[in-house]
Formats: C-alpha cells, sequence, structure tokens
C-alpha cells in the first residue's frame, strides 16, 4: 500500500522551498509526511537532499496520495496542471493556491465540477528565514476549519493575516508578495551610492544591510509608525532632511506607488 501524505506540493520553486523549509524546521510535520513533484530533476534534488521528502515528476502522484494539495506552479501554467489531475480531485481534498492572481473561482472551475474547498494565500520570500508575510482567503466552499490549516502552514514561516474579500488578493500581492523585491532593489541602490561617495564595496555592503535591518527591526519593535520614526531621524537643517527633500522634488514617494499599482495590475492580468 502506498504511503498517504499530510501535504503533497505541485511545483518545487522558490516559494515551495520557502514553505516546505518553514513546515519541517518547525516540525508541523515531519519530513515523511510531505510530498513533492517538479518537472525539473534539479529542483527535485534540492528537495529530497535538503528536507528528505518524497519527490517524483508526477503530479498525479502527489495528488492521489495527499489531503492537503499546495498549487505552486507558474499562473500561466495551471489551466494545463489542473486538467491533469482533476479527475482524482476528491471531496476531502483542501487545494491550497500561491499562484499570483489566479481566483479561487478559476481553480474550483478548472479541477472539479462540483464543490471543492479551496484557500488561495500570497506568502513572499522571506518564509524561508522565518520572516514571511502571507495573505490568505477562502473560496466559496472551504470551511473555517480549512482556512486554519491553511494559516498554521504559513504562520509555521512567518505572520499571516485573514483577507474577506477575495478581490483584496492582488493588493496583497503587490504589496506583500512583489514587496521584498522593492526594498532589495532600494538597498541595490544604497549599496552602490554608498560605493559612489568613497565607501569600499564590502563596507557599503554591510553598511546598507544592517541600516535597514536596524530600521526595520526598529519600527517593528517599537510600534510607531514609519512616519514618526522618520521624523526622529529627520533633524532640521541636517543632513537627512537635504535626503528626503531631494526625493520629494524628483517624486519618489508618488512613483513608489505607481510601481505597486502596476503589480496590483499585473496580478490581476494574471487571472483574466
Amino acid at each position: 500500500m502506498l504511503r498517504q501524505y499530510e501535504i503533497g506540493v505541485i511545483g518545487a520553486g522558490n516559494a515551495s522551498e520557502g514553505i516546505v523549509h518553514a513546515i519541517v524546521r518547525n516540525t508541523l510535520l515531519f519530513h515523511d509526511r510531505i510530498i513533492a513533484s517538479d518537472p525539473n530533476e534539479t529542483r527535485r534534488k534540492l528537495f529530497a537532499d535538503r528536507f528528505n521528502i518524497t519527490v517524483t515528476d508526477d503530479n498525479r502522484e502527489v495528488v492521489e496520495h495527499s489531503d492537503i494539495i499546495v498549487l505552486a506552479v507558474k499562473p500561466q501554467q495551471y489551466a494545463k496542471v489542473c486538467e491533469g489531475v482533476c479527475d482524482l480531485i476528491r471531496d476531502d481534498h483542501l487545494i491550497v493556491s500561491i499562484m499570483a492572481g489566479v481566483s479561487t473561482k478559476s481553480i474550483e472551475k478548472a479541477l472539479s465540477t462540483g464543490p471543492i474547498r479551496v484557500v488561495r494565500a500570497m506568502p513572499n520570500l522571506p518564509i524561508h528565514v522565518g520572516a514571511g508575510m502571507a495573505g490568505v482567503c477562502k473560496g466559496s466552499h472551504a470551511q473555517d476549519v480549512d482556512l486554519l490549516r491553511a494559516q498554521r502552514i504559513f504562520e509555521a514561516g512567518g505572520r499571516c493575516v485573514v483577507i474577506d474579500d477575495e478581490s483584496q488578493m492582488d493588493a496583497v500581492t503587490a504589496i506583500s508578495g512583489s514587496g521584498p523585491a522593492y526594498f532589495y532593489y532600494f538597498v541595490e541602490a544604497l549599496t552602490a551610492a554608498a560605493e559612489r561617495i568613497g565607501l569600499s564595496a564590502q563596507q557599503a555592503d554591510l553598511l546598507a544591510k544592517q541600516t535597514c535591518f536596524g530600521a526595520a527591526r526598529m519600527m517593528l519593535e517599537s510600534g510607531e509608525p514609519a512616519k514618526a520614526l522618520r521624523a526622529k531621524v529627520t533633524s532640521p537643517g541636517g543632513t537627512t532632511q537635504a535626503a528626503i527633500e531631494s526625493m520629494v522634488e524628483d517624486g519618489v514617494f508618488d512613483r513608489i506607488g505607481d510601481a505597486v499599482q502596476a503589480a496590483w495590475k499585473r496580478s490581476q492580468q494574471l487571472g483574466q
């Protein structure tokens, strides 16, 4: 008799790697209760070597022998993936999708003609280090207990917020899903600027990273809003004020808003 797994992951990419890492690290499940599939042999080997879980190139094996299915494929691929496994979907399956832009209604339709329990989630990359942020919402047939099961998965790797209106998941994607990339882009710019004004690459890297880490930690631990903390650093007529005035003059604040809106619109497009 083949083993039954608690969680089966379809798509062994970076996001699902973070999810499995969080689950195993926090002993939410033991490694022998997880299976993952991916067409890429290198990714399968990484999951097998790093987490000691079962891996396969057969999505049908994952679906047939798992209770919770994590759909972690690219939005452009999900229709084909769903077509290949839809005949194996059971009433007791819970589908947890981390695909950007794809609605629970679309997943329900692609996987079954009857009621199917779907929870949509949007985690982010820092789940790899236990500092992730995820938004979750349930589909029309999912129960409260299904939402709680999904929350447990993502809270193993950080924090989780429940979204009642699924249309807001595109905003979650634009803010916290894509947000780490905006932050890393800022750190890249800060590091490059440090080198441009004479610091070594090593000095620039350390100064930029630790400064951003400290600022984020202080914001979280103090509970003060970013605006108030910025004011504390910005002395009248000082160096920080000169920098902020330059950013205001260049419209940096509004340009960030435009960038987030572009991500939000793209998430909506992916679901069409």
